[in-house]
């Protein structure tokens, strides 16, 4: 299976790696081991011993190297071998590293070109750093399906009426048309609705029994990475007299048939809230564990092995983002095979 390798994926959130811990994840089947040094600051190695393959991640770390557990090798943050209990420390003996940026309440990694690694172009998910801890939730899945389908499920995001009725969807997105718009690298997908009944997360913003202009947008980039908008106002009013709402999805490919699920929420309203931050947490938490996963593991059993397209599906409108999403990753990666890649736009 071919994936980029030349964008920032989201590797982890920073809580996830832990000061004197190590930390497995693969990603595009690459598995990788991340720790902390002394500083804080973290690094992403091969999570394989050079010797005999052994997983690191198995190992301890000691005074800021990795000690493989199987035989005792001590590794760096760099990957040099600064220690054999057997014998000379030899090149061969080297572990290959990984660039890792921590930003935004997030670990990155670039598995591509190093040359090419200018954290300039990790996504910009700056709005989880805009609001207090109180208005931003944040939290991990994983899927036993494809990315491509993840990305599909949140570029069509009308399966929220018929998915999520009780919460995220009460017909409006299905009765208004999307407008996609291709900028670069970036592709941008934007509902808008006018006069429509609230749906049951935002009806208790509003005084009882008011109707809203309402918005809804996604910005998907090629690693996965996608910036979520959902906002109301009352009838009439500028967005900006309204509430607001930025959300991160981030579908990390682990394997062609898994993936890591990054989700996060962040909001204008009620900022200071923390017991209502926990409820909406809880709430989309239960969303995406109990309604969106074991409907996309089920699509991925019934489509196997196989691409979506290529089985010959039978397309709507509603499937115009993301067809054109899966063009544009499936042009980006001929490039990179093809020996053609530069930076991604940054965004």
């Amino acid at each position: 299976m071919a994936y980029l390798r030349n964008v920032w994926y989201a590797a982890a959130w920073s809580y996830e790696i832990v000061a004197g811990e190590l930390f497995p994840r693969t990603i595009i089947e690459q598995p990788l081991v991340f720790f902390r040094n002394e500083r804080g600051e973290v690094s992403a190695l091969q999570d394989r011993c050079p010797h005999r393959f052994a997983a690191l991640s198995l190992g301890r770390l000691e005074g800021g190297s990795l000690a493989c557990r199987y035989h005792g090798l001590q590794f760096d943050a760099a990957g040099k071998c600064v220690g054999n209990p057997h014998g000379p420390v030899v090149e061969s003996l080297r572990v290959p590293t990984y660039p890792a940026v921590e930003r935004h309440a997030l670990v990155w990694v670039w598995l591509g070109d190093p040359a090419l690694a200018d954290p300039a172009d990790i996504p910009d998910m700056s709005f989880h750093d805009a609001v207090p801890d109180t208005a931003f939730n944040k939290g991990y899945l994983f899927i036993n399906a494809s990315h491509h389908l993840l990305v599909d499920n949140i570029l069509d995001l009308c399966h929220a009426d018929f998915l999520h009725p009780e919460s995220l969807g009460n017909g409006w997105i299905t009765r208004n048309r999307p407008k996609v718009e291709e900028s670069g690298d970036t592709l941008f997908v934007e509902w808008l609705g006018f006069n429509e009944p609230p749906t049951p997360l935002f009806e208790p913003e509003l005084p009882p029994g008011s109707m809203c202009d309402t918005w809804l947008s996604v910005l998907w980039r090629p690693s996965g990475a996608m910036v979520l908008r959902s906002g109301i106002t009352l009838p009439g009013e500028p967005q900006a007299a309204g509430k607001d709402s930025l959300n991160g999805h981030i579908m990390t490919p682990e394997t062609a048939r898994s993936t890591h699920y990054f989700h996060s929420s962040t909001r204008d309203f009620r900022a200071d809230d923390a017991e209502y931050n926990q409820q909406m947490y809880q709430g989309l938490r239960w969303a995406f564990e109990h309604q969106d996963r074991p409907m996309i593991e089920a699509q991925q059993q019934r489509i196997g092995s196989a691409n979506l397209l290529d089985l010959g599906p039978a397309l709507m409108p509603i499937d115009i983002a993301p067809v054109r999403a899966r063009r544009i990753y499936e042009r980006l990666l001929a490039s990179e095979l093809a020996g053609n890649s530069g930076a991604r736009q940054s965004a």
